[in-house]
């Protein structure tokens, strides 16, 4: 495979990861490191590194738009950073002396997990009133709707939401994944905040999160710029698509198409280490 073809390869699939990414809140990496290891062959470390630059590119990318629009919790999604920043640090030294096959494995039930629970999301949560701990850290807010109204709504389990950000930060660092499923299970199941709040927060955390994991992964030389620079123009342009499509779209039938996506990446990924192909 020549340069050319490559570089083209990964322009198209990181458009792909970065739309996907930005739709769901759950990063791009869940469609670069499939993308790099089964489809081009790249060694799971340095897909990771990959991925964790292009989640960089995708908050960014996103973010930007939703917090404009008034969606994104930003007083919310600054104090949960310090959990998943301390365990994205974590996961990344760990990962950088585990097997590429273990991880593979990992990555996929991981991404199952992801599935499932979006399927077995149900219903909005619009709580009026917070718990103690929200209303002394002020983690409440609102959010217009299509029509410009302004929807009020309260947060609970603080310290809940708190320890599995912790885990979702682990995750990113370990996987090279945004983690948006972690951190919208914690803001969505946990907090109960609205999903749409959830899912644009996420996509406002990410970058951070991945910062602090990359850095591990750029001592260890993991990243290397011809991959990922193709990954970052192709994702950031993506992720900018997929911001304007979420503002109209319906939160449901999101849910539903993405899990179906997320769940055979994860069948793929599993196969692949299993088999030793990783």
């Amino acid at each position: 495979m020549t340069v050319l073809v490559f570089t083209l390869i990964m322009l198209i699939g990181a458009f792909g990861a970065g739309l996907v990414g930005s739709l769901s809140g759950l990063g791009g990496g869940i469609i670069i490191i499939p993308l790099l290891t089964v489809g081009l062959g790249v060694d799971i470390h340095y897909a990771i590194g990959t991925a964790l630059v292009s989640v960089i590119a995708t908050s960014s990318g996103s973010a930007a738009a939703y917090v404009r629009e008034g969606i994104t919790n930003m007083r919310l999604g600054i104090f949960l950073e310090i959990a998943t920043t301390l365990g994205a640090v974590s996961g990344a030294l760990i990962s950088t002396i585990a097997p590429g096959s273990f991880i593979a494995v990992l990555f996929g039930l991981t991404l199952i997990f992801s599935s499932v629970n979006s399927l077995r999301k149900k219903e909005e949560h619009f709580l009026k009133n917070s718990s103690p701990m929200a209303q002394k850290l002020k983690l409440y807010g609102a959010y217009p709707d299509v029509n410009g109204k302004k929807i009020t709504y309260g947060t609970k389990n603080v310290w809940g939401g708190f320890g599995m950000m912790g885990l979702a930060g682990m995750m990113s660092g370990l996987l090279g994944i945004g983690s948006g499923a972690f951190k919208v299970i914690a803001m969505d199941n946990i907090m109960k905040v609205p999903f749409k709040v959830s899912t644009t927060t996420s996509n406002f955390m990410m970058g951070v999160t991945a910062i602090a994991s990359t850095v591990i992964y750029l001592q260890k030389g993991y990243i290397q710029p011809a991959i990922c620079m193709p990954t970052m123009i192709g994702v950031l342009f993506g992720s900018i698509t997929g911001s304007r499509i979420l503002l109209k779209s319906n939160p449901k039938k999101l849910r539903l198409f993405f899990s179906i996506i997320i769940l055979l990446l994860a069948l793929n990924m599993i196969y692949n280490g299993i088999t030793g192909k990783i």
